[in-house]
């Protein structure tokens, strides 16, 4: 997910530098929500990850 950000990210600058400003505000726009949706269910992961290795131990 977080290369689909980059993707984004890089396709919005480059846009935006060749004159399509809205478009390429479109897709930076995308590129943030599937940044932060990443961030979201690595935390989440993170906290399964910790509950499940308190409950083998």
């Amino acid at each position: 997910m977080l290369r689909w950000a980059l993707i984004f990210l890089i396709a919005g600058v480059v846009l935006a530098v060749l004159g399509f400003g809205g478009i390429g505000g479109a897709f930076v726009e995308i590129a943030k929500i599937l940044f932060f949706i990443a961030i979201a269910v690595f935390i989440v992961l993170i906290v399964l990850g910790v509950l499940a290795g308190r409950k083998i131990t």
